[in-house]
This record gives structure tokens, sequence and C-alpha cells, in this order.
């Protein structure tokens, strides 16, 4: 942010000889970068509002977390439903439906996208996929489309559905080349494909984190699980 208020700062000193031509790309320029920011510092809230288990289990030690899924088998499983009553999401599939989305604001695509990452963050996943699915659905071009497509396959993959996270998070590296998420994304598509059996597959995915992404929280990460993945 301090590197950004100094370029603003250049900018103002030079604007009267620049053109307007130079000084909308280098408003753009900032703008990618504000995005590319918001986009960190929202990584980064995630993992400081989780715990410590919660973000092993994300990002770093998957053998420890599939341990703990071993032991406790049930932990995705809803709880008992007394007899003669009936489980709201089980009602909810008599019905026909899914979970239903929450009602999203009627603001912007950055009030729509905020709702929905506070959902995330609540660990909300089921109302946060939802939220998500909205969001594209609402708005396909909004600069925070990227984000929401990561967070959507994220929301698959917290809860052990790595089938449908795998596909998600290749949309991120399919349909938004540019974003700032990439790396994350890509490593994310190696942890999925760990979970399902596919090691070979999960192996280049990580490799090319580590060599696309060099010097990244998410190349070292890479690194750090090729060095434990069985051969």
């Amino acid at each position: 942010m301090q590197d950004l208020e100094a370029r603003l700062i250049r900018i103002e000193r030079v604007v009267e000889n620049q053109s307007l031509v130079e000084l909308s790309s280098e408003l753009e320029r900032l703008r990618s970068e504000t995005t590319a920011l918001r986009g960190e510092i929202e990584s980064l809230r995630f993992e400081s509002d989780s715990s410590a288990n919660r973000q092993r289990e994300l990002y770093v030690d998957v053998d420890r977390r599939l341990q703990s899924l071993e032991s406790a088998p049930r932990a995705f499983e809803p709880p008992p439903v007394q007899p003669g009553l009936q489980a709201p999401a089980a009602a909810g599939a008599a019905a026909g439906g899914a979970v239903a989305a929450v009602p999203r604001p009627t603001g912007s695509d950055q009030q729509n996208y905020q709702a929905a990452f506070d959902l995330i963050s609540a660990r909300k996943y089921p109302e946060a996929n939802a939220a998500f699915e909205t969001f594209l659905r609402q708005f396909p071009t909004s600069p925070l489309a990227d984000n929401a497509q990561y967070w959507l396959a994220e929301t698959h993959y917290v809860r052990g559905q790595f089938d449908d996270a795998l596909p998600q998070f290749r949309k991120v590296l399919e349909q938004y080349p540019q974003s700032a998420k990439l790396p994350d994304a890509l490593l994310k598509v190696g942890y999925c494909q760990i979970e399902l059996g596919d090691r070979n597959a999960a192996r280049t995915s990580l490799q090319e984190v580590m060599r696309q992404f060099p010097d990244t929280t998410a190349a070292r990460l890479a690194s750090q699980r090729l060095s434990s993945l069985p051969r």
C-alpha cells in the first residue's frame, strides 16, 4: 500500500506533463494492483480467522487432516435426527431443493461479493457456495469474478468434496488467466489430485506451481507437499 501511495504521489507531480492516455494507463495499472492486493488481504483474513488446525488442514498438512477425518469419520455428517422429526437439510431435499441461497444485497458487485465472503469467513460453507454462485451469475464481468470463482471452489474443498472442487479450481486457471489467484488455484488443483489418488498428476501440478510462480507462498507449500508425496 505504501508503494501505491508513492506511485500516486509521483503521478500527481507529473500529471501536468502527461497525456490523458498515459495517465489512464497508469491508473489502470494501479487498479489492477489494488485488485491483486484485495485478493491477498482476503486470503490473509480467511487464514487468520481460521484456527491453527484449520490452517494446517487447508494449506500445509493434508495428511494430518486425513488422519483427523479417519479418527472422526462422521465429521461431515449431520447430527442424529430424533424419531418423528426431520432434519432441515433432509426436509429441503425431500422438497426437491438444495441449500437455499441466502438473500443477496441488491447493491453493487462489491457489496454482493463482501456478503458472500463474510459467509465463508463464518464457515457457513453451503450458504457461501450458493452466494458465490449467485454472484457469478449476476456479475460475470466483475473484477471480483476470479476471486469469487476461487472461493466457490474453496467451499467444496473444505468440506472434502474434492470431485467438485477440482473442476472449480481449474475454472480459475482457464477463465481468469490474469488472476492473482492463479498460484493458489493451481496449488489446490494439486491438493485435490492428491486427495483423489492421482499422484502423478498432482506431482505435475505442484511442480508447475513452483515453475510458474517462484518465490510465492504457494510455491513454498507446493515444495513442502512434494517432499512428502510418496513416489
